[in-house]
């Protein structure tokens, strides 16, 4: 990373009502970086739709685990990766049919069209997800 650069990682407990603190750091950290008001407001919804797949989707029965955000700001670029260690959500959501969206599917469907790149993975033992969001920043 160049000195220009920041990355904040940020661990929540797998609740919904702890989403507002990934919320509440990405505004915080945004003055760091010259970013538009239509941005923030993108980021923040693709953040929270990443994190509540994470919260309900995750953990049996939404008992522990966490949720880790890891914040990386680029003079050209943000990029947020939200990560679990639950069951995973990419195999519910891809389980879907195309003409009929689940809120999962709905979710990550609305985090691709505020995003310039989205990455999704699981791990190889099944177990945990990891989403991987770019913005780009500047005419492009």
């Amino acid at each position: 990373m160049s000195a220009d650069s920041y990355a904040v990682r940020l661990q929540i407990p797998a609740k919904a009502e702890y989403i507002t603190l990934g919320r509440l750091a990405l505004a915080g950290l945004s003055t760091l970086v010259d970013l538009s008001e239509e941005t923030i407001a993108d980021l923040k919804l693709a953040l929270t739709e990443a994190c509540s797949n994470s919260v309900r989707h995750a953990y049996e029965n939404g008992h522990g685990g966490t949720v880790d955000i890891v914040y990386e700001l680029h003079p050209d670029r943000v990029v947020i990766e939200v990560s679990d260690e639950g069951r995973g959500f990419i195999a519910d959501s891809a389980r879907s049919e195309p003409e009929e969206l689940t809120e999962a599917g709905l979710g990550i469907e609305i985090i691709r069209a505020l995003s310039d790149d989205v990455q999704m993975s699981e791990s190889s033992a099944g177990q945990g997800s990891r989403l991987r969001m770019v913005k780009l920043l500047g005419a492009h």
